[in-house]
């Protein structure tokens, strides 16, 4: 009999994401995390969330346009490779809304949120509040610093 798969599933959160991709405070500890014998899901929001924090870098003045591409090409890559696996926002989204109205926070946080308790997995995130929201539910979190 084959052993039984012990890796420890985690939701990816966006802010994380980013810090995998561009070098901002909590980058080196988000790519530590990359490290750790995880299987990483997220909900296709993720992508959405992560080019608009690389688009609002540009208007910033942060990073280039350039490099902005290249960091979502590079998380674009890890999902086809299979380090991500993104899960579909429909199979979640009513379960966000019931979290985001009864916790009275934004329904974006609340996808991620309602994926963790879906699947029993951990919440890797830079956002203090998430954290505390998680926490709060029983979900663990692999929290990040952040600025």
């Amino acid at each position: 009999m084959p052993p039984a798969d012990t890796t420890h599933v985690v939701v990816l959160d966006a802010s994380v994401a980013v810090r995998w991709v561009v070098e901002e405070e909590g980058s080196d500890e988000a790519a530590a995390l990359l490290e750790k014998e995880l299987a990483w899901i997220t909900p296709r929001l993720l992508l959405t969330e992560v080019a608009s924090a690389l688009r609002r870098k540009v208007v910033d003045n942060a990073v280039a346009p350039a490099v902005a591409g290249q960091s979502l090409d590079a998380l674009l890559q890890a999902v086809a490779d299979g380090v991500i696996r993104l899960v579909d926002d429909e199979r979640i989204i009513a379960q966000a809304l019931l979290l985001a109205v009864s916790l009275r926070h934004k329904v974006p946080d609340c996808v991620y949120l309602a994926l963790a308790e879906r699947e029993g997995a951990s919440i890797a995130t830079a956002d203090d509040r998430l954290a505390r929201l998680a926490r709060s539910r029983g979900v663990g979190v692999l929290q990040v610093p952040h600025a």
